[in-house]
């Protein structure tokens, strides 16, 4: 696994943001992991990373844009529409799963994250695999 690849995450809930931050830096050592705690002007803070985020994990229940929004902002963005872009989300029923597939997520990722089994989703999703069974 290429700890050097830069990764995004973007989750208004602290807890949330703190443990995939402890997940990615301390327990898989990734060392370009950027965090922003809201969506607010989130393509102005996307532009100004550097590098850019091969890997952008979303929450989707957030303000002022949604998961959804963010993701359409993406795909119509030239430097990521070919990101992998990958949802979490407490909200895992089969329909809403595939709400997720629809709108062009890469795959989901079920909140609260399983600390056990996200290192091996984490290299699954690295290696181009689409998660979508979030049992």
């Amino acid at each position: 696994m290429d700890v050097n690849i830069p990764i995004l995450y973007v989750e208004d809930d602290l807890l949330s943001r703190k443990v995939m931050e402890l997940l990615l830096t301390r327990r898989l050592g990734f060392t370009n992991v950027s965090i922003f705690e809201t969506s607010a002007n989130f393509v102005q803070c996307l532009e100004a990373l550097s590098p850019k985020p091969e890997l952008i994990f979303l929450d989707i229940h957030m303000l002022p844009l949604s998961g959804f929004d963010i993701l359409k902002l993406l795909r119509t963005h030239a430097a990521f529409q070919r990101t992998q872009i990958v949802a979490l989300t407490a909200s895992v029923m089969n329909e809403e799963v595939e709400q997720l597939r629809n709108a062009g997520f890469d795959g989901v990722i079920a909140k609260p994250i399983d600390q056990d089994t996200f290192p091996e989703t984490l290299t699954r999703i690295l290696n181009g695999e689409l998660i979508w069974n979030v049992l």
